[in-house]
């Protein structure tokens, strides 16, 4: 059963004992939707509704539609199963077939689709993760990295429509969490397919995520753009050590002799750390609440590349001498954390015109 309605919508409930889980969304039919909250929240309880695995039976209405293939529906009494989603699900553990080589697990997943309506070849799945050196390779053999990047290829050798993802990045240390993320920047960047993204890293949502679900006890306490929701001071992603924002940019130029990239957005100029994009390409910058600070005037006798001018939009003062500024710079929201007396001493007030400045080697790229 289909609808011409574009998006992902999700709406149902799900009653475990001691928890509820209550969604009523629409979601975007492309790009990365992250999935953020602490354990228990729901996070991995609203994949499984989705998948088919676990059934919301209430008495409440529930639906399940993405981009115009329904998948539930309770008022029409429509409940497609599991095997018949055209969804691809990576799991925090790879579960790789074990007696299978690389390219025997890649080749199980298409064995569930149609040759007619594959849209994903292996060729494609294997190139883009990377892989084909791991081909002939035994599960037991890979690291971890390379077992999520397989567990990601083969679900994408089913063609699907959605491909989740619960906590992919969960069980790898820094480094080979560090050596995968490029290969999620690639899905996200060259292929259609909506992901829904679990994660409880705030790292991996502000670097992969479009757009960002933000749950708490069963609820979702908020859902829109990440770089929005991420500097709102009503929701706690805006406080805290790991408070920060988002700014979309485009890659000016490189100075290799200082490893330095210059990028311009439309509130000025960044220089950070070097980055791989080339010139003229997207550049998703990450500047976290700590790494800014204020001041009244244009400093010039400084050690900070980045000087930026603001306006000051909104202020959020906490039990422990913290006050998080919200800043408008041109256009764009920033985020500075200082403490309250910085913030009395220079009569921060919302509309005021300060400086923020930014260390460069400060910026995740």
């Amino acid at each position: 059963m289909s609808t011409t309605a574009p998006g992902i919508h999700a709406q149902f409930k799900l009653t475990h004992p001691g928890f509820v889980l209550d969604v009523n969304l629409t979601l975007p039919g492309q790009g990365v939707t992250a999935l953020f909250g602490p354990s228990g929240s729901g996070k991995t309880s609203f994949l499984r509704v989705m998948a088919g695995l676990d059934r919301s039976d209430t008495p409440e209405p529930a639906r399940i539609c993405v981009n115009g293939e329904v998948w539930q529906d309770n008022a029409q009494k429509v409940f497609v199963a599991v095997h018949q989603r055209a969804l691809g699900y990576v799991f925090q553990d790879a579960k790789l077939f074990p007696h299978l080589s690389v390219a025997q697990n890649i080749a199980f997943g298409m064995t569930r689709i149609p040759a007619a309506q594959r849209r994903v070849s292996t060729d494609q799945a294997v190139a883009l993760l990377g892989i084909a050196p791991l081909m002939d390779r035994q599960p037991h053999t890979l690291s971890g990295g390379e077992r999520q990047r397989v567990a990601i290829a083969r679900a994408l050798a089913t063609s699907p429509r959605l491909l989740m993802m619960d906590e992919p990045l969960a069980a790898l240390d820094a480094q080979r969490k560090a050596d995968i993320l490029p290969y999620l920047e690639k899905l996200h960047s060259e292929l259609s397919i909506p992901v829904l993204y679990v994660s409880h890293a705030i790292d991996e949502v502000a670097r992969l995520a479009d757009h960002l679900v933000l749950m708490a006890a069963g609820k979702v306490l908020a859902a829109g753009p990440t770089a929005e929701l991420l500097t709102r001071l009503d929701l706690p992603l805006s406080h805290g050590d790991t408070a920060g924002a988002l700014i979309s940019a485009t890659v000016q130029s490189h100075n290799a002799g200082d490893h330095l990239t210059l990028a311009r957005f439309s509130g000025g100029t960044l220089i950070v750390p070097m980055q791989a994009a080339a010139i003229g390409q997207p550049l998703r910058i990450r500047v976290q609440a700590r790494d800014v600070s204020l001041t009244l005037s244009r400093q010039t006798d400084t050690s900070i590349l980045n000087i930026l001018e603001a306006r000051v939009s909104a202020l959020a003062h906490d039990s422990a001498g913290q006050t998080m500024v919200m800043l408008d710079v041109g256009g764009n929201p920033l985020l500075a954390r200082i403490t309250k007396r910085s913030a009395q001493a220079l009569g921060l007030v919302s509309g005021m015109k300060v400086f923020a400045q930014i260390k460069g080697a400060a910026i995740l790229g």
